[in-house]
């Protein structure tokens, strides 16, 4: 399947999707976004990597903010980090460079490892994009994550990339309806930026008999309502 460009969406948008799709629909479809610490201090750490500019680095030469597209994806978007690594398999040419060189995406973010995929998907959708415009095979690809302040190396293997597939179709599928969907609350939520927008206690279920009893904790049902002596 191929998308027409006028139905391509953001790439950085497969890994709000993947770890919430309400917060995702809130951004894409609604056009919300506030600011908190976090989204603050995660756009400051993509500012330093995309100002260095390129540098060589022996065999590796290091390009900043990137710009990529994926017709099998429908995604377009920019890469922190494109690595290119001297290769004697198979490569791209570089302009005033010899050899062959394979691009390997970087993908840089504030916290730590999350237990989901979320950040695998939108590092996988950065390296399709990349075999896409460069018709090559990448098998790897790096996060960084800046609270540990270590790279972690990510296999590009078939499972990750069916689930970049499926996850970017059900994205397009999601944004065609143009429905927000209702919040699944988690402990995620207190540091999301878009807490008050979303505000997603009300979709909270509780069970009856522990609302009731909070609200006769808290004396909801008025002032009439006494105990018995």
């Amino acid at each position: 399947m191929t998308y027409n460009e006028e139905d391509y969406l953001q790439l950085s948008g497969i890994q709000h999707f993947a770890f919430c799709p309400r917060q995702w629909a809130l951004i894409y479809i609604e056009q919300q976004w506030k600011e908190n610490i976090y989204t603050y201090m995660g756009q400051e750490l993509h500012e330093k990597a995309h100002a260095a500019g390129a540098e060589k680095r022996g065999d590796v030469i290091v390009t900043r903010a990137v710009p990529l597209a994926s017709k099998t994806l429908g995604l377009y978007g920019v890469a922190d980090v494109v690595e290119f690594h001297r290769t004697d398999g198979p490569g791209v040419k570089l302009d005033r460079r010899a050899g062959r060189w394979l691009p390997l995406p970087v993908e840089y973010k504030l916290g730590s490892p999350k237990p989901t995929n979320c950040d695998k998907l939108q590092l996988c959708a950065q390296a399709i994009c990349l075999e896409e415009q460069f018709n090559v095979t990448i098998n790897i690809g790096y996060i960084y994550y800046g609270r540990p302040r270590r790279r972690l190396e990510v296999e590009l293997d078939r499972s990750l990339r069916n689930e970049t597939y499926a996850v970017a179709e059900a994205m397009h599928a999601a944004f065609a309806v143009g429905k927000t969907p209702k919040a699944e609350v988690t402990k995620s939520c207190a540091k999301c930026s878009l807490v008050d927008v979303c505000v997603p206690h009300l979709f909270e279920r509780r069970p009856v008999q522990r609302y009731l009893r909070s609200a006769l904790t808290k004396g909801s049902w008025g002032d009439g309502i006494e105990e018995a002596p």
